[in-house]
């Protein structure tokens, strides 16, 4: 693949949330979605901004800027700006570290409504047991060994 084409690839087909929020400083929590607005073609399958926005509480912190939001609001955002774009696959490393119980269960819950509802792909890294019964499937690593097991006997 050329360049342009794995950059596309990228942008289209994989949603990443990254444990550090990296939400562009200069840009607003709206204008960290309206970039992808001007990035993409304009009749792209997105999800619905303002449900997102809802679901996510961020309706009240569109116009500030990534310094002026909490580490909670600032993760909220960047898994909005991850998620708004409908990625077929959802590469989640940490996602809920900064949040609090309820809202990493509202996170996780949103995750799993995307893989069941829209049929795509989430992989979640994480040391969170809280989220373990909100799972499907459940891999451990120990030792460099990977297993797979059910979530629910690690509650």
């Amino acid at each position: 693949m050329t360049e342009k084409e794995k950059t596309t690839l990228r942008f289209k087909e994989f949603g990443f949330i990254l444990q550090a929020s990296n939400l562009i400083p200069f840009l607003n929590v709206q204008e960290q979605l309206d970039l992808i607005d001007r990035l993409d073609k304009p009749n792209s399958k997105k999800i619905n901004r303002e449900e997102l926005l809802d679901l996510l509480d961020l309706n009240k912190v569109l116009r500030s800027y990534p310094k002026d939001l909490s580490g909670g609001e600032r993760q909220r955002a960047a898994i909005a700006r991850a998620l708004y774009n409908n990625p077929s696959i959802i590469l989640a490393d940490e996602p809920t570290a900064s949040l609090d119980t309820e809202r990493a269960h509202q996170v996780v819950d949103l995750l799993a409504r995307i893989a069941h509802e829209y049929n795509r792909g989430v992989v979640m890294i994480t040391h969170d047991l809280r989220l373990l019964d909100k799972v499907d499937q459940v891999y451990t690593m120990q030792d460099g060994k990977l297993s797979r097991g059910n979530a629910l006997q690690y509650n």
